[in-house]
């Protein structure tokens, strides 16, 4: 794997799931075939990658669904009545990011 910088376009590696990999290092089956844009780079064993929303398979995808709905939900609720008011559309109905904090190793470029 050549090492990744800010901005790179990724794909999480498909391969076989260790038993360390859940302990330590954090992968998981559902992360295999993502691909996104790196957003930071912390160290090696940290790349966090912002994914696309469109790559996502079901479950992860209905999970996301459902935390978005409870996100706008909560932030609507905590926004004074005259602040939401100057709220746009787009605002109030927002896409949280889905970020994954994967190992380097686990990445290639695409």
């Amino acid at each position: 794997m050549a090492k990744v910088k800010e901005g790179d376009r990724v794909r999480v590696v498909k391969r076989a799931l260790t038993e360390q990999d859940k302990k330590v290092y954090g992968f998981f089956e559902h992360m295999q075939g993502l691909t996104g844009v790196v957003e930071n780079v912390y160290s090696p064993n940290e790349v966090a990658v912002k994914i696309d929303l469109d790559c996502l398979t079901k479950v992860p995808a209905d999970v996301h669904k459902e935390a978005t709905k409870k996100m706008r939900e909560r932030f609507v609720e905590n926004v004074g009545e005259e602040a939401r008011k100057l709220l746009t559309k787009e605002e109030i109905e927002f896409t949280p990011h889905y970020v994954l904090l994967v190992r380097s190793d686990d990445l290639d470029k695409v």
